[in-house]
């Protein structure tokens, strides 16, 4: 067997998509009607199927230049590929775009780009090999055409996903024990083969909408499998993404779609604090109540601490990973309670300053810009208020852990 062939029995065998069978004809329809090899890609450059036009011999090698080879063996391509091919205007196309061979880039053979499009939105991208004198004009419409159809399959799997509002919102909201796991198991039914995938959690807090139905949808999030709104504090709502990922390591859909819904919901309540917490990666749904919990945690740690947000990962928070599993009364400890009060709010600030530079009343003063005495008198009727000694690191821990918490 070519080499061409084995890769596309493989990838025939692994890819998991609802209508993978289908994807995987119409482009074997596209390979045929134009004579050449074609690959189909989603809009984030996600290989979907790839068809060869000749099967049973091997590709031209020269097709195969590092940028093909990448997309075909390991199913996507990199950012730098990515913006390189936006720049010729595919995201805005409706026919076929030529992009000439740009050795430099990667780029050993000419490519035209059919844009898979479904009621205007661009979903995805059929990649044909250019040769010269390349497709006629009436084999380029048959193959649209062709396109068009694999749009229409792509819009339905992602509709799929934006129905799944209820089945994340009861997975995030169930009491732990049965309940969460026939939540789940509702869930993956709902996402078949999907829900095996890497996947994380992103929360957004507060969001601005009180209506519990009023999340975006998820068609308009590369990335997303599910949106849904989930009860925030004792009024608010919060917005929750269930979001796939390549690599366990690279979380980027999760934070870009973090970022804009964080200035979305900063954008909706002028003078009031937004921010975005994104869990650590999980495969399969099992863990999607423990993935809420953090990003939860992560979005209350951004608001509680600026220089966190406005977009936080969980593993980035540091202590407050502790600090936002305490219950909601864990500030008010008796020997701080004073201390927290209004009357007392510059003490406080100082003595959070003074215990975030581990002691160190030179660097303590300069960042609060008052004098070294200045700085000792306020820590002595922090110590009078009470009752902690700050020589003692017992006392220490639990006042800056109260500080903190007070935050949260």
């Amino acid at each position: 067997m070519g080499e061409n062939a084995r890769v596309k029995g493989e990838y025939r065998g692994e890819h998991r998509g609802e209508h993978r069978g289908d994807y995987q004809e119409l482009v074997d329809e596209i390979s045929a009607l134009l004579g050449v090899p074609a690959t189909l890609e989603n809009r984030d450059f996600e290989l979907i199927a790839f068809g060869a036009y000749d099967s049973e011999g091997d590709l031209d090698p020269s097709a195969l230049d590092p940028v093909r080879t990448r997309s075909i063996l390991t199913r996507r391509s990199t950012t730098a590929v990515r913006t390189w091919f936006e720049g010729f205007g595919i995201t805005r196309a409706t026919g076929p775009v030529r992009i000439p061979p740009t050795p430099e880039a990667g780029v050993y053979r000419g490519r035209i780009c059919l844009p898979v499009r479904h009621r205007g939105v661009v979903l995805g991208y059929v990649w044909l090999l250019d040769d010269d004198p390349g497709p006629s004009d009436a084999q380029l419409a048959a193959a649209l055409d062709v396109a068009s159809r694999i749009g229409a399959l792509l819009a339905d799997e992602a509709q799929a996903g934006a129905d799944l509002t209820r089945e994340l919102r009861a997975v995030l909201t169930a009491e732990r024990g049965w309940q969460r796991d026939m939540a789940v198991a509702e869930l993956r039914t709902a996402l078949g083969p999907r829900g095996d995938g890497l996947h994380t959690v992103v929360c957004v807090a507060p969001w601005p909408s009180a209506d519990p139905d009023d999340a975006p949808s998820a068609r308009t999030v590369p990335g997303a499998t599910a949106l849904c709104t989930v009860p925030w504090g004792t009024t608010g709502q919060s917005l929750a993404l269930l979001v796939r990922l390549r690599s366990a390591d690279v979380l980027t859909p999760a934070l870009t779609a973090a970022s804009r819904f964080a200035r979305d919901a900063a954008g909706a309540r002028v003078g009031a604090a937004a921010a975005a917490g994104v869990a650590g990666a999980r495969v399969g749904l099992a863990e999607l109540g423990a993935a809420w919990q953090e990003a939860s945690a992560a979005a209350r740690a951004a608001l509680a601490e600026p220089r966190l947000g406005p977009v936080a990962e969980w593993a980035s928070i540091g202590p407050f990973r502790l600090l936002t599993s305490l219950p909601p009364d864990a500030a008010h400890d008796p020997a701080v309670r004073t201390l927290l009060s209004p009357a007392h709010h510059e003490l406080a600030r100082t003595a959070e300053a003074f215990l975030d530079r581990a002691g160190q009343a030179g660097r303590t003063a300069a960042e609060l810009g008052i004098h070294r005495q200045t700085l000792y008198y306020r820590l002595s009727r922090v110590e009078q208020l009470t009752g902690l000694e700050l020589d003692d690191g017992e006392d220490r821990l639990l006042l800056h852990m109260a500080l903190k918490a007070a935050r949260l």
